[in-house]
């Protein structure tokens, strides 16, 4: 187990491969993540996991083909407690693996297709040959008469599951218990990524002025982030002036204007490991009420960071933010997702979820490793300002240490007049 004590800074290592530094180590990196994913199985009644979830895949087997895939369904792979992992891959990408992926045995990488969600229909037969496939590794494996755990599936696998006569349960939380606690280089990996959305907002804060778009932000954030090493832009929130409240979770083409409050939230990733990352702007100038929703966010959010240490529980962090109705809103449902905390990883929500919609009565216990973000959001009294932050922070054996570090203390006044 890894000692999560940081003197410092949490590294976040340049991108090259060097002989004078210790950097991330992938080697390792693999190793820790399939023993993760094999210990989890192990202490579960599965004889195996199948997994459809392209961040699971990439757990299990470290192989990404491009964020196209990750709607489609089409990759999916068996990891029995008796057996490497075999992995099916969309067509060619096989065959890649087979040269660049030595990490897999060669004979299981294979050429898979399913359907693509439905576009060959299921009458074709793909699905029903892939269930009697994964019948007989399971039969190979001595674990057939075992169910296996199934992370996301689509009904016509899992009714083809079913007829090959496979006992399919929940696979997802085996998964999520063994991604739950990071390796040294997963958390260099996810230091890293913030480091990326770091240098993102400094250019916001550079061209967040009066006439430039919220489309036209995300537009030259994407190009920064990938220019920077990100392989994957998920999102990009870009919220202003009247906009700011309720918040849409979204961007527009509105024109910033002189005097506007706005929030940005960057989801990508580096290396697949994820951020999320908000901070808000005022736009040349403040009010009052503006720089009191700030602080009131602010305060907030540090509340819930003062309490970050291994063995605390998520009712006692959810508590200190305000109810939905103190805020503005008819219930927890309705504001979740503003009072907030999410697991970091390769997906970005992972363990633990943090609100007062499940924290209260499903408390969840910390533990150093774990990689999550907190966010709080705060109306102002002006009835369409707001204020959002959202910090990430790794839990230590020493308490919190934060990956994000874009000035936010206070409300960022970007090209004040």
């Amino acid at each position: 187990m890894a000692d999560y004590k940081y003197e410092g800074l949490v590294p976040a290592p340049g991108r090259m491969g060097v002989d004078f530094e210790e950097r991330v180590d992938f080697d390792r990196l693999r190793s820790y993540r399939l023993a993760r994913a094999r210990d989890a199985l192990a202490q579960s009644n599965l004889g195996a996991l199948l997994c459809f979830d392209v961040n699971n895949i990439r757990y299990i087997t470290s192989t990404q083909i491009g964020e196209w895939v990750r709607d489609k369904v089409c990759r999916y792979t068996l990891l029995t407690r008796n057996s490497e992992p075999v992995l099916w891959d969309f067509g060619s990408a096989a065959k890649h693996h087979r040269i660049y992926a030595p990490w897999l045995e060669p004979e299981n990488s294979r050429a898979g297709m399913l359907g693509l969600r439905g576009s060959v229909a299921p009458d074709a037969g793909f699905m029903d040959r892939a269930a009697l496939e994964i019948k007989g590794l399971l039969e190979d494996s001595g674990v057939v008469d075992a169910p296996i755990g199934v992370d996301i599936v689509e009904v016509p696998m899992m009714l083809a599951l079913k007829r090959a006569g496979i006992d399919v349960q929940d696979g997802q939380q085996v998964m999520l218990d063994a991604r739950q606690i990071k390796s040294k280089d997963e958390i260099m990996l996810l230091s890293s990524s913030a480091a990326i959305v770091d240098g993102t907002y400094q250019l916001i804060s550079e061209i967040l002025k009066p006439g430039i778009r919220e489309n036209e932000v995300v537009a030259q954030a994407n190009e920064f982030l990938y220019a920077a090493g990100s392989d994957d832009v998920e999102a990009i929130n870009a919220v202003s002036g009247e906009r700011c409240s309720p918040h849409p979770h979204n961007f527009s083409d509105r024109m910033i204007r002189p005097g506007d409050q706005a929030f940005f939230d960057i989801i990508q990733s580096y290396n697949g490991y994820r951020t999320c990352y908000y901070r808000t702007f005022g736009v040349g100038r403040a009010t009052q009420c503006q720089r009191d929703a700030y602080s009131k966010a602010r305060e907030w959010i540090d509340a819930a960071i003062d309490l970050i240490k291994p063995g605390v529980s998520t009712d006692q962090i959810a508590s200190v933010w305000p109810t939905a109705t103190d805020f503005g809103f008819s219930d927890e449902m309705e504001a979740f997702g503003l009072q907030f905390g999410h697991g970091l990883g390769l997906a970005l929500h992972e363990r633990p979820i943090i609100s007062r919609l499940n924290s209260l009565d499903h408390p969840f216990t910390l533990e150093a490793g774990m990689v999550f973000a907190l966010e709080t959001y705060c109306p102002a009294s002006d009835g369409y300002s707001a204020a959002r932050i959202e910090e990430e922070l790794v839990v230590t054996d020493d308490g919190a240490k934060v990956l994000t570090l874009f000035p936010a203390d206070e409300l960022f006044v970007a090209n004040e007049y």
